[in-house]
Protein backbone atom coordinates (compact mmCIF):
# COMPACT_ATOMS: atom_id res chain seq x y z
CA UNK A 1 0.00 0.00 0.00
CA UNK A 2 0.87 3.86 -0.54
CA UNK A 3 -0.15 7.12 1.29
CA UNK A 4 -0.41 9.99 -0.34
CA UNK A 5 -0.50 13.38 1.47
CA UNK A 6 -1.33 16.61 -0.29
CA UNK A 7 -0.54 20.10 0.34
CA UNK A 8 -0.16 23.55 -0.50
CA UNK A 9 -3.15 24.62 -1.71
CA UNK A 10 -5.01 27.86 -1.25
CA UNK A 11 -6.51 30.92 -2.34
CA UNK A 12 -4.53 33.08 -5.00
CA UNK A 13 -5.29 35.84 -7.47
CA UNK A 14 -5.19 34.83 -10.75
CA UNK A 15 -1.87 35.40 -12.54
CA UNK A 16 0.13 33.87 -8.85
CA UNK A 17 1.59 31.14 -8.33
CA UNK A 18 1.12 28.02 -6.07
CA UNK A 19 3.52 24.68 -5.09
CA UNK A 20 1.49 21.95 -4.72
CA UNK A 21 3.42 19.21 -2.60
CA UNK A 22 2.61 15.06 -2.19
CA UNK A 23 4.48 13.11 0.38
CA UNK A 24 4.56 9.39 0.16
CA UNK A 25 5.02 6.58 2.29
CA UNK A 26 4.27 3.04 2.50
CA UNK A 27 5.14 1.45 -0.55
CA UNK A 28 6.81 3.78 -2.33
CA UNK A 29 9.61 4.41 -4.80
CA UNK A 30 11.36 7.06 -7.04
CA UNK A 31 11.06 4.19 -9.93
CA UNK A 32 7.06 4.71 -9.87
CA UNK A 33 5.11 7.19 -11.80
CA UNK A 34 3.24 9.86 -9.94
CA UNK A 35 0.96 11.90 -11.20
CA UNK A 36 -1.60 15.26 -10.77
CA UNK A 37 -4.91 14.91 -11.22
CA UNK A 38 -7.88 17.98 -10.42
CA UNK A 39 -11.68 17.48 -10.56
CA UNK A 40 -13.70 20.95 -10.46
CA UNK A 41 -17.10 20.85 -9.08
CA UNK A 42 -19.39 19.23 -12.31
CA UNK A 43 -16.06 17.89 -13.81
CA UNK A 44 -14.73 14.84 -14.51
CA UNK A 45 -11.03 14.21 -13.11
CA UNK A 46 -8.89 15.45 -15.29
CA UNK A 47 -4.93 14.54 -15.72
CA UNK A 48 -2.67 17.54 -14.96
CA UNK A 49 0.90 16.16 -15.17
CA UNK A 50 2.65 13.15 -14.69
CA UNK A 51 6.37 11.71 -13.82
CA UNK A 52 7.64 8.14 -14.76
CA UNK A 53 10.14 6.17 -12.92
CA UNK A 54 13.33 7.53 -15.56
CA UNK A 55 12.08 11.24 -14.86
CA UNK A 56 10.12 11.67 -17.91
CA UNK A 57 7.26 13.60 -17.68
CA UNK A 58 3.84 14.27 -19.55
CA UNK A 59 1.63 17.77 -19.31
CA UNK A 60 -2.19 17.84 -20.40
CA UNK A 61 -2.43 20.43 -23.03
CA UNK A 62 -3.48 23.69 -21.35
CA UNK A 63 -0.90 23.12 -18.41
CA UNK A 64 2.00 23.33 -20.96
CA UNK A 65 4.43 26.46 -19.99
CA UNK A 66 2.70 27.19 -17.00
CA UNK A 67 2.72 24.17 -14.89
CA UNK A 68 5.95 22.16 -13.73
CA UNK A 69 6.33 18.72 -12.27
CA UNK A 70 9.70 17.45 -10.41
CA UNK A 71 10.54 15.04 -7.85
CA UNK A 72 12.75 14.34 -5.00
CA UNK A 73 13.07 10.45 -4.62
CA UNK A 74 14.73 10.99 -1.22
CA UNK A 75 12.04 12.98 0.24
CA UNK A 76 9.60 10.81 -1.56
CA UNK A 77 7.99 13.95 -2.54
CA UNK A 78 6.49 14.89 -6.19
CA UNK A 79 5.89 18.61 -6.71
CA UNK A 80 3.83 20.74 -8.99
CA UNK A 81 4.75 24.13 -9.76
CA UNK A 82 1.86 26.39 -10.98
CA UNK A 83 2.45 29.58 -12.39
CA UNK A 84 -0.09 32.27 -14.50
CA UNK A 85 -3.04 30.81 -12.48
CA UNK A 86 -6.01 31.18 -14.11
CA UNK A 87 -9.91 30.92 -13.14
CA UNK A 88 -10.23 27.78 -14.66
CA UNK A 89 -7.56 26.13 -12.91
CA UNK A 90 -9.32 26.66 -9.72
CA UNK A 91 -10.04 22.53 -8.64
CA UNK A 92 -9.52 20.13 -6.12
CA UNK A 93 -6.12 18.63 -7.03
CA UNK A 94 -4.95 14.97 -6.41
CA UNK A 95 -1.63 13.39 -5.86
CA UNK A 96 -1.69 9.94 -7.88
CA UNK A 97 1.16 6.70 -7.32
CA UNK A 98 1.36 3.75 -9.80
CA UNK A 99 1.56 0.18 -8.69
CA UNK A 100 3.86 -1.05 -11.69
CA UNK A 101 7.04 0.62 -12.08
CA UNK A 102 6.51 0.13 -16.55
CA UNK A 103 3.24 2.42 -15.92
CA UNK A 104 4.05 5.88 -17.83
CA UNK A 105 3.29 9.34 -16.92
CA UNK A 106 -0.24 9.22 -17.76
CA UNK A 107 -1.15 6.26 -15.34
CA UNK A 108 -3.07 4.22 -14.97
CA UNK A 109 -2.44 5.21 -11.10
CA UNK A 110 -3.67 2.85 -8.02
CA UNK A 111 -3.38 5.15 -5.25
CA UNK A 112 -5.04 8.47 -4.71
CA UNK A 113 -4.50 11.27 -2.27
CA UNK A 114 -7.43 12.89 -0.48
CA UNK A 115 -6.68 15.94 -2.61
CA UNK A 116 -5.91 19.80 -2.18
CA UNK A 117 -8.06 22.33 -2.76
CA UNK A 118 -6.89 25.32 -5.69
CA UNK A 119 -9.22 28.47 -5.82
CA UNK A 120 -7.79 30.74 -8.04
CA UNK A 121 -9.82 34.34 -8.03
CA UNK A 122 -10.26 36.68 -10.95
Amino acid sequence: QVQLVESGGGLVQAGGSLRLACLSSGRTSGAYAMGWFRQAPGKDREFVAGIGGGGDTAYADSMKGRFAISRDSVKNTVYLQMNNLKPYDTAAYYCAHSDDPFVPPRGPYAYWGQGTQVTVSS
